[in-house]
């Protein structure tokens, strides 16, 4: 599959999960694009940790503004009533609980929902930056990544990178399925079209529970 075509696929299918009245972060990279699917009628408000409220869908090449960015460094749009703020406000707004949802990218997940998402092996990193805030601060987490990487599992029985958080991972949405993080492992809630369910147990180093 295209990976522009599998990106928007996850994306497509997390903006399904947001809600009316959420307040929503998207992380760096694939996250983002779901800003861009939101169901019509349903009013979200997405947070950048960088900063402000009210993120909008992807710009026009004409419609560039270099001082408005969000934490991945990309241009945004932002929506009539948002709001531009400092790093102390902003993470105390997630680190307060009014992050109802947080969408995050992946290098590895586990059947105890634990997630290392920021140390790539024989590559220099600042550090985990603002994911672990999100992690433990948001009500709920999405991890929206693709099923694999050159062919090998990243959702795993238990990951072998460093973690960024413990137990913090409530739903796995990928391009071949929707996996929820419950207490007896996961549950394989859906199957993408396209796939079936041995492709998707083929795929997955951690057991399945399949109703």
């Amino acid at each position: 599959m295209d990976k522009k075509v599998m990106q928007e696929r996850i994306a497509k299918r997390v903006a399904r999960e947001l809600q009316d009245g959420w307040v929503v972060n998207l992380g760096i990279g694939l996250p983002t694009k779901v800003a861009n699917f939101v169901t019509k009628g349903v009013s979200v408000l997405f947070q950048s940790e960088n900063g402000f409220v009210g993120l909008g869908p992807a710009l026009g090449e004409d419609e560039i503004n270099p001082n408005i960015v969000n934490a991945g460094g990309q241009p945004v749009t932002i929506l009539p009533g948002g709001a531009f703020f400092d790093s102390a406000t902003s993470f105390g707004i997630i680190r307060g609980g009014h992050v109802d949802l947080t969408v995050l990218g992946a290098l590895q997940v586990d059947e105890m929902g634990n997630i290392a998402n920021y140390l790539i092996p024989g590559k220099m990193v600042p550090g985990m930056g603002g994911a672990m805030d999100l992690l433990s601060g948001a009500k709920k987490v999405i991890v929206a990544m693709e099923h694999t990487i050159n062919g090998t599992p990243k959702i795993l029985k238990k990951c072998t990178l460093p973690l960024t958080a413990v137990a913090a991972v409530d739903l796995i949405i990928t391009e071949m399925a929707v996996m929820e993080v419950t207490p007896d492992g996961l549950l394989l809630k859906e199957i993408a079209p396209g796939f079936t369910e041995d492709d998707v147990v083929i795929a997955t180093e951690a057991p399945l529970i399949v109703q």
